[in-house]
């Protein structure tokens, strides 16, 4: 694909998939972010995302073992490797534990404390979730499954054309806020809660990570496009069925917090 033919291809993205209502109208973040979050919502949404982050790690397996390029394989082992605990290293060290927000996991250095799922251990633990209730697939609501599911089919797809298209819709869907939506929320529910020991790192770490990955998700497919015959219908769609796997797990998370405003606080918590 030449440049030309590039800059349209991009230009129908961004009208044909980038308008799509997980990116421009998450209904649960933007409720989130007003931080009027009761402590049996906040444990619930905990459990949720604990599940996607421990599942996300099989999808993003698959999307490592079927890469068809060895830059393919190594740019999916840098995620994986950064997810269970390795630090980017960059020229700066933006965290002592954490590494660096750019860089490469080569030469980084491995902390159990700097996986992303024991931050969000951490976190959980001054809202009395443990490691046995968090992560575990059983406590996955139907929504929140679909989503990991889809992850696996998508972007861990052996059809690393898919895998491309959901990746590169994923990468969009993480770069488009929702996470400063979250920090906002939880910081809010810090004060209000009186929970001086509420860790935010899972979240705020996130959310300083995706701002540099706004600019890089368009040279990685810029690069993809030079080197393949691309499919702009199969991209197009793909990179929207993973929109679409995303949008049920908010939708579900939003459909959750409803009803634990108009129930009882025993209520489980995977309901």
């Amino acid at each position: 694909m030449d440049r030309s033919s590039f800059s349209r291809f991009k230009r129908r993205l961004r009208r044909e998939v980038l308008n799509h209502p997980v990116i421009t109208a998450n209904p649960y973040t933007q409720w989130f972010r007003k931080g009027n979050v009761s402590r049996e919502q906040a444990r619930a949404f905990l459990v949720q995302f604990s599940v996607f982050s421990n599942e996300f790690l099989f999808a993003q397996l698959h999307k490592m073992v079927n890469a068809d390029t060895i830059e393919e394989m190594r740019a999916s082992k840098e995620i994986l490797a950064n997810e269970i605990g390795v630090g980017y290293r960059g020229r700066t060290r933006d965290d002592s534990e954490l590494g660096s927000l750019v860089g490469t996991i080569e030469g980084g250095t491995f902390h159990f404390r700097a996986a992303h799922f024991e931050l969000l251990l951490r976190m959980a633990k001054p809202l009395n979730l443990t490691l046995p209730e968090l992560g575990k697939r059983r406590f996955g609501t139907p929504a929140t499954l679909h989503f990991c599911d889809e992850l696996v089919r998508l972007y861990g797809s052996a059809d690393y054309a898919v895998a491309e298209a959901a990746s590169w819709a994923v990468e969009n869907w993480a770069a488009a806020g929702f996470w400063d939506e979250l920090v906002q929320g939880w910081q809010m529910f810090k004060v209000r809660e009186n929970l001086p020991g509420l860790n935010l790192a899972f979240f705020s770490w996130h959310a300083r990570l995706e701002q540099t990955h706004a600019q890089h998700t368009w040279d990685e497919l810029a690069s993809f496009c030079r080197e393949r015959d691309v499919d702009e219908d199969a991209f197009v769609r793909d990179a929207n069925e993973m929109l679409d796997g995303v949008l049920v797990f908010w939708t579900g998370l939003d459909e959750q917090r409803r009803r634990l405003e108009e129930s009882p606080p025993e209520l489980s918590i995977a309901s």
